[in-house]
């Protein structure tokens, strides 16, 4: 589980952004005041036990991801929404990181900018269908690694070294070394009590030092 704060950060997204998409929001508007509810459902929504805390769910964090990669480049909240639903329809929940996205997502893409009442050519020509090339399939492959299933079982967040990753059934899903299950904000911790002296830091957990500066470096992004 992840709070939102914490998912955010996760995923390089303010926390006052993440909120807005995925509890709703109202605006004043001429005649009163309209409303958008969140993009979807939380994953522990129906848990009555920390259904009302900002808490999301590992495949919560995923379909977050790529929203992230959506807006980061120009896709309007409006598009993103239609592809949602009409993804949901199509691939079930949690359709935004499912293997089967990278083959539909193309169609299912230009069908939400369609419904949504964008201009699909006019939006080709410019982004030059960037949907695929820089969102769709880099969400879904880099870093991502499947089960048996059409779902994501690990994620890889740097994801050309492959060291850290997040892993819903080890350490409550938290960052944590791939080959050691130590979570990098501890090893990041025991790094700035122990003089930033990498070495010492990993003979104390039995990593290699190039796993404490990945830690570290990746604690410090995270806090940027």
């Amino acid at each position: 589980m992840y709070p939102l704060t914490r998912a955010a950060r996760l995923v390089g997204v303010e926390s006052r952004t993440v909120r807005r998409w995925l509890k709703g929001y109202s605006w004043k508007y001429s005649d009163g005041r309209k409303a958008s509810g969140p993009l979807w459902t939380l994953q522990y929504a129906s848990d009555e036990e920390i259904a009302g805390e900002q808490v999301l769910g590992f495949h919560d964090l995923l379909e977050l991801r790529t929203v992230a990669r959506f807006i980061q480049q120009g896709v309007s909240l409006r598009v993103i929404r239609a592809t949602i639903d009409i993804a949901r329809e199509h691939l079930g929940d949690y359709p935004l990181h499912s293997r089967r996205f990278v083959t539909d997502g193309r169609k299912i893409f230009l069908e939400a900018v369609e419904r949504s009442g964008e201009d699909p050519k006019l939006l080709d020509v410019r982004k030059n269908q960037f949907a695929i090339d820089a969102v769709i399939r880099p969400s879904l492959l880099e870093g991502i690694e499947y089960g048996d299933n059409t779902h994501a079982r690990r994620w890889f967040p740097v994801a050309k070294k492959r060291v850290i990753v997040l892993d819903p059934k080890v350490q409550f899903g938290e960052p944590i070394i791939a080959d050691s299950g130590v979570p990098t904000d501890t090893l990041a911790a025991a790094f700035a009590a122990e003089g930033k002296d990498a070495a010492r830091v990993a003979r104390l957990y039995r990593v290699t030092p190039q796993a404490v500066k990945a830690a570290v470096a990746f604690e410090l992004q995270m806090a940027a």
